[in-house]
């Protein structure tokens, strides 16, 4: 897999650019604020749907767009893959009468769903914030889950957008009904729920359990990671925190372990792993045992958009009681584990970004960086001073400068 071509039009500082992509680095230096990360950030756009830092479409819409007739936004890339030629395009144009854009997504000229961009070229990114993933909320924990595994399995990508919607019906109906002041013993109202149960179940079990496999699957690599970060003193695991027990451990050991017991007997939880259709009965029993409390609530207590992903050290959790170095050391950690673990999975190398993320970085952790760039297909990595790089590394990559939305090629050192 291997972008060959980038073409950017209005997108945030980039009025018009069109880059080929020609050795397997790239390295792009440029001062603060002057395109490196939106350029990143396009790229990133064009794998996931989505973008890394922006929480509307608007956001990434230029205030060059304005000097058209009709405003608008094109992120295209054309990608190589398995000796094909595939072209990647998402067009922002304004809906009527208001100040948003609607997303529109081609595939080869095809108009498709953003949901089909989403594996067509898989993406792992390294930012500077990426401590977030362990010092955040949860929600950023499972945000982050959701996009690698999207990248990595479609038919995820499908049951989790399912399940978003029927928790959303779900959850105004419960609304409703404490409104109402409905009783959960009513024949009415059970059969109401029945029905959503059904679906969210159904759809949250799948969600849950490839969820589960997937950190249970980063989990031994992620340790090795962190030992040779942390010269052989740190051990870290990583464990996948379900809103219930999905019936691997006993409800005790359940308990302690949600408490923030971190005993090594408990990280990772022990075999077997949860099964979908093992969660769905555990699931649906856990919810109608709980119909009191959810009407209450007005809202869905327990399923997938409620669990979270633990960094425990040397029994320690990282979220509450880590360094922020040892943060930095475990995100570093679970992002190399996540690309050895796309790889497995897919068969297929994804494309490195890296965000000028060697300046937060020692010289061990640069070190094992610059070792993992250079087993990769292909790397784009920016930095504001090409010393971080060694000249030797600057002899086998393209070499591009940023200012003010214009880049420029320069010369092998």
């Amino acid at each position: 897999m291997f972008l060959t071509h980038l073409h950017l039009t209005h997108f945030r500082n980039y009025q018009h650019l069109d880059l080929d992509f020609r050795a397997p680095l790239t390295l792009i230096q440029g001062r603060n604020a002057q395109g490196k990360s939106n350029l990143l950030d396009a790229i990133y756009y064009l794998a996931t749907s989505k973008s890394s830092h922006a929480r509307a479409e608007r956001e990434v819409v230029g205030w060059s767009a304005e000097t058209e007739p009709i405003p608008y936004t094109q992120i295209a890339g054309t990608v190589r893959k398995d000796r094909e030629i595939h072209k990647l395009e998402v067009l922002f144009t304004p809906r009527n009468g208001d100040h948003n854009f609607t997303k529109q997504v081609r595939i080869n000229g095809v108009s498709r769903r953003g949901i089909d961009l989403i594996g067509e070229m898989r993406v792992v990114l390294f930012l500077p914030e990426d401590v977030i993933l362990v010092a955040g909320s949860p929600s950023d924990r499972r945000r982050y889950l959701d996009i690698a595994l999207c990248q990595i399995e479609r038919s995820y990508c499908q049951h989790l957008s399912r399940y978003q919607k029927v928790l959303a019906q779900r959850n105004s109906l419960l609304r409703n009904l404490r409104e109402a002041g409905a009783s959960s013993r009513d024949p009415g109202v059970i059969s109401q729920l029945t029905f959503w149960d059904d679906q969210l179940v159904h759809h949250g079990a799948y969600v849950l359990a490839r969820r589960y496999t997937f950190v249970r699957a980063m989990d031994p690599i992620g340790r090795a990671r962190h030992a040779r970060l942390s010269n052989e003193q740190e051990m870290l695991h990583l464990v996948y925190l379900p809103s219930f027990n999905v019936g691997n451990v006993s409800e005790a050991d359940y308990r302690r372990l949600m408490d923030g017991d971190t005993t090594p007997d408990l990280i990772p939880l022990p075999d077997p792993p949860p099964t979908a259709r093992g969660i769905e009965e555990i699931f649906r029993r856990k919810l109608d045992s709980r119909r009191d409390r959810e009407l209450m609530a007005g809202n869905t207590l327990y399923g997938p958009h409620r669990d979270d992903m633990g960094f425990v050290v040397n029994g320690r959790d990282l979220r509450t009681y880590g360094s922020r170095g040892q943060q930095r050391t475990a995100a570093l950690s679970l992002k190399l584990a996540e690309m050895e673990t796309m790889i497995a999975d897919t068969r297929e190398t994804p494309l490195l970004l890296l965000d000028d993320v060697m300046s937060e970085l020692d010289e061990t952790r640069r070190g094992m960086l610059l070792e993992v760039l250079a087993g990769v297909e292909q790397a784009i990595v920016t930095t504001t001073d090409w010393s971080d790089f060694s000249p030797d590394f600057r002899k086998q990559a393209q070499l591009l400068r940023v200012e003010a939305g214009q880049i420029e090629e320069m010369k092998r050192e």
